[in-house]
This record gives C-alpha cells, structure tokens and sequence, in this order.
C-alpha cells in the first residue's frame, strides 16, 4: 500500500478519511490546513496526496501547485472539494492534480481512485495472496476465493478473514480479533465477533461441505484448511 498525505481542515471528515485509509493498510499522515501541509512535504516523502480546496492559511491548489514546482509530477495528487463546476475541476487539474472528487463522495471510490493513480505510477507495489487450503485472499482487491466461487467482502469481514489467515491453525480468542481486527478496547460483552463470524462463514463456509471456520469452545475461533 501506499504512503499518503492528506490534508483537509474539517476534522470530521479528515477522521472518516484517515479511518478507511488505515483500514485498506496505507500510512497515513494528517494536516488541518496547507501550511501544514506544506511542512509535511518537505519533511517526508509521500507517494500520493490528497487535498482539500478551501483551507485556511493555504488553499488546495496553492498547495498542489507548490508541490509541483518544487516536487514535480512523481506523486499523484487527488483534489476533494464541495466545488463542482467545470471551472472549478479544470482549476485544479491546471494546478497539478491527477483527480478530482466532489464532495460528498463515497469512500469506496476515493479507494478507487488511489489504487487506479498507483497502479498508473507503479507505486502500488506487489503484495503476495494469502492462502489457506483451497481458500486464497488477495490483499489488492479486497476479495478472497474459494476454489473457482469470487467472495466479496467488506472490509471488516477482510480484515478479519486476513487476520485469521495470518493466524490459521492457532485458536484466537474474541478479546484478541477484537483487539487486532477492531483496534479498540470493547466491552468484553459485545458479540461483534460472533456477528463477523457469521458473515464470513455464510460467504466461505456455506456452500462447501468441508468448513473451515471452527469454533473453539472456551476459547474463540480458528482457521484452518
């Protein structure tokens, strides 16, 4: 996955961004205004960018065209904004940027748009399948196989199926999924898990005779060919 910079002034959003970054396994680093920004780029290196227009201190395309100047064109830089019209989008491709969004937009389709900008720099290195038995997941699409059947899953279901990939052979207890997959301090009384398991086993378990999701009595779920 890739290194990215964003950089966008309203916290909520930059939080909801950030999150599905880190879930889809970037690195991510935040700033809240484009002089900000700006200082991160010329500490760190980044292999894409995204930002917001409108921001204090710094707009967007001031930001985009800096970087240009001073970068040149080897990072791609994804432009979010409320601004919609012609005028707006050719500004900020005139600017440096590789794309544009309009807000709102779904996270999916920003996700979309760094895969295809990476894919299009060779940023986006090889990551290697992971597989268990028959049941193979492919960390670039987000997608596990199961013999010749495509299973599409949401991304808690895939950082689940890859955590117990990772882990298969070896009971895990639901206070370490929770932990590991959730990254948060639950209540030790939440079926969140239980709920997960489900899913997956409704999408790789169900229509197969062998099941490959077992539950450990006492102790939580394991993985295995």
């Amino acid at each position: 996955m890739a290194k990215i910079l964003l950089v966008e002034d309203e916290v909520n959003i930059a939080s909801f961004i950030e999150r599905g970054l880190l879930e889809f396994g970037h690195e991510v680093r935040v700033a809240y205004d484009g002089q900000a920004g700006w200082e991160l780029v010329q500490q760190e290196d980044f292999e894409l960018l995204i930002l917001d227009i409108i921001m204090p201190k710094m707009n967007g395309l001031q930001l985009c065209k800096q970087y240009r100047q001073t970068y040149g064109y080897q990072s791609p830089v994804i432009m979010l904004t409320a601004l919609g019209t012609t005028e707006d989008i050719v500004s900020g491709l005139d600017a440096g940027a590789d794309d544009y969004l309009v807000k709102p937009f779904s996270f999916q389709e920003l996700e979309a748009r760094i895969k295809a900008l990476l894919r299009r720099t060779g940023a986006e290195p090889a990551v290697p399948l992971l597989t268990c038995g028959e049941l193979t997941l492919d960390p670039s699409s987000h997608r596990a196989t199961r013999g010749k059947v495509v299973i599409d899953l949401t991304v808690k279901e895939y950082r689940l199926l890859e955590y117990l990939i990772q882990n298969q052979g070896m009971a895990q207890s639901r206070l370490t999924l929770l932990k590991n997959v959730w990254d948060k301090n639950f209540d030790t009384n939440t079926n969140v898990v239980d709920v997960y398991v489900n899913y997956l086993r409704s999408k790789i378990d169900k229509d197969f005779d062998h099941k490959m999701i077992r539950t450990v009595v006492g102790v939580g779920y394991m993985l295995e060919a």
